[in-house]
């Protein structure tokens, strides 16, 4: 199977987050891989990982990190892929801020798109909105996503004012 994003994370403890962008992509029906691959203590997994992506059929990567948060940089410097950064908030970090300004605070030349704070649900959507740009049946797929939001903020409104 060819995998059109691949979600990677620098520690298994990162997955309960990420799983949020995995189930909303396999909702849409798009390919998934999901590893785990430390810019820290696996940085030659992790380069191999960044230069393989592409000829292995990856069309986005969405990396998760907390604390120092390099992996989305460090990854996204080793390939020409779009890569989605999810600041996570973990155990040593300091509310986050760490992780976000780390990925968000990229050099010119080296883009990261940057979600909010443990968004790998958002995260997950922009991936699927990139590969929708050129995938009509994944566009499509984007906009029922949307009017579906559109009817619940609807029915939400009709739920509040019939109280």
């Amino acid at each position: 199977m060819t995998y059109k994003v691949a979600i990677i994370m620098g520690s298994a403890s990162d997955y309960p987050i990420m799983k949020e962008a995995e189930l909303l992509l396999k909702d849409f029906g798009i390919p998934t891989h999901v590893e785990v691959v430390s810019a820290h203590r696996t940085p030659e997994k992790m380069v191999a990982f960044a230069k393989a992506a592409k000829s292995n059929g990856i069309n986005v990567i969405i990396a998760g990190a907390g604390g120092a948060a390099h992996l989305p940089g460090m990854v996204a410097s080793l390939t020409s892929l779009p890569v989605i950064g999810v600041p996570i908030k973990s155990s040593n970090s300091i509310d986050g801020w760490d992780s976000i300004l780390s990925i968000l605070q990229m050099p010119n030349g080296i883009p990261v798109a940057t979600v909010a704070l443990n968004a790998a649900k958002n995260a997950g959507i922009l991936a699927a909105r990139i590969i929708g740009a050129t995938d009509p049946e994944i566009g499509s797929i984007i906009d029922a996503y949307a009017k579906q939001m559109e009817a619940a903020v609807e029915e939400s409104q009709e739920r509040l004012t019939q109280r």
